[in-house]
């Protein structure tokens, strides 16, 4: 049987929320906060704050590693920003953060990766999946690019092997009448699914097919027309868990209210395949409002020894 491990940020107007938080579940329907809902892993470089993480299992080495969005609004929309995205967008984020742990508990030193080349704005919300036609990782991101002048976002993307070396940020995908932001993929029979938060028609998650993970990619149009259920404009950071049951689980981050409103919404379909993702809040339970993180799945021996650790060892820069 699967555990699940949630890595993800908590939505606060104080520094504490945009770091690295853990929750555990059994079952993927049924969450817990480690560490009592505070955070396990600080950011003591760039921004002093992490946002948008993902989380992997090296194939090669049984090594995880976490990437995160290089960001603090609580310390920099009110200073450095100037309460601006579009300076947030040109001069913020242009670095990953990164940590690697070989048993989840004890982990690196934060350290910095630089992946945006001479045209980079910001690089955010990171997500990565092995490519089996490569044997390589993809890690992908949302990008403002000096391609067409900062304007609208799109999805590029850098190849691993050794989590040491990347290789020159190429385009994955380009929404041509909007932008899109926050990438999150998944392999399901052989085919690769991608879902992005389209910034216009429509203003809300879109699924696309490809046979490989670089694409080319076209719609779900099955996902269109459940997600036409969902207000436009209110929910962002999809990802999604293969349940052991076979199902998929994707969340989407709601950020339509201010403060602990905020969190993410269940969606439940059969497959990825058929896109009929149905919203499902009252099967699951969680202790707060988490927000933009990727779901480890975990063995019952590492979910035991994460629940079992006392994280109160965790330095904290309070």
């Amino acid at each position: 049987m699967q555990n699940y491990l949630f890595v993800h940020f908590r939505e606060k107007t104080s520094p504490e929320g945009e770091q690295v938080y853990f929750a555990l579940s059994r079952d993927g329907f049924h969450w817990e906060a480690l560490n009592d809902g505070q955070p396990v892993l600080w950011a003591y470089y760039g921004d002093h704050g992490v946002r948008d993480m993902t989380v992997v299992r090296d194939r090669a080495t049984g090594r995880f590693h976490i990437f995160a969005t290089d960001l603090s609004l609580a310390y920099g929309m009110r200073g450095k920003y100037n309460h601006s995205w579009r300076n947030i967008n040109l001069h913020g984020s242009k670095e990953l953060a990164h940590w690697w742990s070989d048993d989840l508990i004890h982990w690196s030193e934060q350290e910095m990766i630089t992946l945006g080349d001479e045209g980079c704005g910001c690089i955010w919300a990171p997500d990565i999946i092995f490519d089996p036609e490569n044997e390589d990782y993809v890690l992908h991101w949302s990008y403002c690019h000096a391609d067409n002048n900062y304007g609208p976002m799109a999805i590029y993307y850098s190849r691993t092997k050794d989590f040491v070396h990347y290789t020159r940020p190429e385009r994955l995908y380009r929404k041509e009448d909007s932008g899109c932001i926050d990438s999150a993929m998944y392999e399901e029979d052989g085919k690769f699914y991608l879902f992005v938060k389209s910034e216009g028609n429509p203003h809300r998650m879109i699924e696309l097919v490809s046979d490989h993970v670089t694409g080319p990619w076209t719609r779900v149009d099955k996902f269109d027309a459940a997600m036409s259920v969902v207000k436009e404009g209110l929910y962002e950071a999809p990802t999604a868990v293969r349940l052991d049951d076979g199902r998929w689980c994707l969340f989407i981050d709601y950020y339509g209210v201010k403060g602990a409103g905020q969190g993410y919404v269940p969606f439940v379909a059969p497959s990825m395949a058929s896109g009929d993702f149905v919203r499902s809040d009252a099967a699951f339970s969680f202790p707060y409002g988490f927000k933009h993180g990727t779901i480890l799945t975990i063995t019952e021996e590492e979910f035991d020894r994460m629940k079992a650790h006392d994280w109160s060892d965790v330095p904290d820069r309070r």
